[in-house]
């Protein structure tokens, strides 16, 4: 010990006075309490078959969704291709009408019959032009075995592998040949 310290200040455990008892702490086992609050480990695994149980379903029920999306989409795309004309039979509906009613008049001179057929042809030319149905007429393009059909050669001023001649028109529908244009197609020299 050293001068200036007092024996108290050595010893902080020892009593002040020197009649009572040294107090020692009470040191609680912290195992025993931390246990105490942590599950079993039947509870453990009761609370993951229950959290398996869930993402089981959850699981079935994104499955059966799946399942119902695609089912939707089949007869989505089925009704699509069954009612994919619907629109352009309606617009025939009324060249249809047209031509039963040129034919009820009893009575046609030529004139009106040729006035009924050419208001029809522009019935029908209207139906083709809103379902994106379109002429090829290739008289003097150049020839495109994509769009037409060459039936035959002939002599021509003209540039060879010119279209020379139409001899049937050619329709497209949305950029695609629905019927190439029969076409004669000038020689070379």
């Amino acid at each position: 010990m050293s001068n200036t310290e007092t024996p108290q200040e050595q010893n902080p455990q020892e009593p002040l006075l020197g009649n009572e008892p040294a107090i020692e702490p009470v040191v609680e086992p912290i195992v025993a309490e931390h246990t105490d609050t942590l599950p079993s480990v039947e509870e453990q695994f009761r609370a993951l078959e229950l959290k398996a149980a869930e993402h089981h379903d959850a699981w079935l029920r994104a499955k059966a969704e799946g399942e119902n999306i695609r089912r939707r989409a089949q007869e989505d795309i089925s009704k699509a291709h069954k009612f994919a004309v619907e629109r352009f039979a309606g617009e025939l509906l009324a060249v249809k009408d047209s031509l039963e009613a040129a034919l009820a008049v009893p009575e046609q001179t030529v004139e009106s019959f040729k006035s009924g057929v050419e208001l029809t042809l522009k019935q029908l030319v209207a139906a083709f032009e809103k379902n994106a149905l379109n002429e090829v007429s290739p008289a003097g393009e150049k020839f495109d075995p994509h769009k037409h059909q060459a039936i035959g050669m002939v002599d021509s001023e003209q540039e060879p592998n010119t279209v020379v001649t139409v001899l049937q028109k050619g329709y497209t529908i949305a950029d695609r040949v629905l019927r190439p244009a029969l076409v004669m197609v000038a020689k070379g020299k």
